[in-house]
């Protein structure tokens, strides 16, 4: 395709995304892209600037968002209703096939929505985005390692198991890993082996992490071992990753304590905490509601059948 036609399509393509959720009364927010504060958490790398506060002798620290999440939820809980962002986000992370530093990103939240309302109402979108209506395959985390790597019970397994799932599966052998960190093997075991076979000819959702990977979500009532967090997957690439909200701004300080801890732990940088919004979270606690954000770029190359990200951009950031 030539240089228009792929601005032509993500034109078409952003259309037809404000158009699903104008039809639905769902309102387009701008929230800033610079704050005071960073994500704590330990896979998110934020990007910072410096910025001269009038009144200040000295530059200030600003961070670019990793997501539009927080202002998001200062938003809901001041009353905004349903609402969505459709813009630029950044990541400090590797450039691959997959990933640039800016990215396009579509973030929605829907009060009233459980996270199967709103996996629903992801897979209609992705649906309605897509050439060809794929069927859905929903397994909770429990169920995709069964399925998909032959361990039985992921909550009970071994680190030693975990590795022998690697080995029977081809996996070249990872060095320099303790062989006894039984949630790395895990991990490993999820994007070498697991995710590689999700996806194909349809949309797969992966439901119920492990509580220690909530984020952001809540606790399964049915059982604690889990979150109400969600992802899903399209031609083994991650599309979207939501949550049924916490509410408490207890929870949140809580969850934010624990992630700063385990940047300790694994030496990463200590950043500030968004002060604003557990103050908001203080004054009148998140709606019950759901939230979700997707990878516009990543659902453009589906779309477009695209194998790399640069294609699917105006201009990628090599070249910015």
């Amino acid at each position: 395709m030539s240089k228009r036609d792929i601005l032509k399509k993500r034109s078409d393509l952003m259309q037809l995304i404000r158009a699903f959720f104008y039809a639905r009364d769902v309102i387009e927010v701008d929230t800033p892209q610079l704050s005071q504060a960073a994500t704590p958490d330990v896979h998110l790398h934020s990007l910072s600037t410096s910025v001269q506060v009038p009144g200040q002798a000295e530059k200030q620290r600003y961070y670019l968002h990793t997501s539009p999440e927080y202002p998001m939820k200062r938003l809901l809980c001041e009353g905004s209703g349903d609402i969505f962002y459709l813009g630029k986000v950044f990541r400090d992370d590797d450039l691959s096939p997959r990933h640039q530093v800016e990215f396009t990103m579509l973030e929605w939240y829907r009060l009233g929505f459980d996270m199967q309302n709103l996996i629903d109402e992801v897979v209609e979108l992705v649906n309605s985005i897509l050439a060809n209506s794929r069927p859905v395959e929903q397994l909770s985390f429990q169920q995709a390692f069964q399925k998909y790597a032959g361990i039985e019970d992921v909550f009970s397994t071994s680190a030693a198991d975990l590795q022998a799932c690697l080995k029977q599966n081809q996996i070249a052998e990872i060095v320099g890993v303790d062989t006894k960190d039984k949630e790395l093997w895990q991990q490993l075991v999820l994007t070498e082996v697991i995710e590689p076979q999700l996806g194909k000819e349809k949309i797969t959702v992966i439901t119920h992490f492990p509580a220690k990977d909530a984020a952001l979500a809540r606790i399964s009532e049915q059982d604690s071992r889990t979150a109400q967090r969600f992802e899903v997957f399209v031609d083994a690439m991650e599309l979207a990753n939501g949550y049924y909200e916490l509410a408490d701004a207890e929870l949140y300080q809580q969850r934010f304590t624990e992630s700063l801890q385990q940047r300790v732990e694994y030496g990463l940088p200590n950043v500030p905490l968004d002060k604003n919004l557990i103050e908001t979270l203080k004054a009148a606690p998140l709606p019950d509601c759901s939230g979700v954000a997707l990878g516009v770029d990543r659902l453009f190359m589906l779309q477009q059948g695209l194998l790399n990200i640069e294609d699917a951009v105006s201009i990628p950031t090599q070249q910015a």
